[in-house]
């Protein structure tokens, strides 16, 4: 079977998280330096994909947290300047795709299974051919270690555990 390379088009994609912030609002952030490439058929079924993200791009609206974030109680991006994904499982599932795969972060890696749906592929006004994909998931930030937190005086915690990945790539095929 022949396969097709594509990178990603970082100027139309974009990467995201989401998490909730005193429980009660969910805070938006983003990497705004990323790269990665997939080796695929026609179908994308058993693609191989890999990713990785420059963590000092990090953006959240605030510069506080983001200074946060890059520091050793989150990223430490002077140790750890990038995250990234290698996929290891890649197939057909219900509507869509389940991409599973080594996610690190730090100085941790954990397997991680994510939902992918194909939004399809068109060329674009200068002939090149791209394809399009939401990837969306969650994980747990502690079992990346990136553990800490702040008590609330009602006894919750300052940031939820859980944080929802959501990627939209547009791919160009090289």
């Amino acid at each position: 079977m022949a396969t097709t390379n594509w990178v990603i088009d970082a100027s139309h994609s974009e990467v995201q998280f989401k998490v909730k912030h005193l429980v009660i609002t969910t805070v938006t952030g983003s990497f705004n330096e990323f790269s990665g490439t997939v080796e695929a058929g026609d179908t994308f079924e058993n693609a191989k994909i890999s990713f990785e993200a420059n963590t000092a791009s990090i953006s959240t609206n605030s510069e506080q947290r983001d200074g946060h974030l890059k520091s050793g109680d989150f990223f430490d991006v002077e140790k750890f300047p990038k995250l990234s994904f290698k996929g290891t499982k890649f197939s057909k599932k219900d509507t869509g795709f389940e991409l599973v795969g080594d996610l690190t972060i730090k100085d941790v890696t954990n397997s991680v299974t994510l939902s992918v749906e194909y939004g399809g592929t068109a060329n674009d006004p200068w002939g090149n051919t791209k394809a399009g994909f939401e990837v969306s998931g969650k994980i747990n930030r502690k079992d990346f270690g990136l553990t800490w937190n702040a008590p609330t005086e009602a006894g919750g915690v300052l940031v939820s555990d859980e944080v929802k990945l959501i990627a939209n790539v547009q791919l160009l095929k090289q």
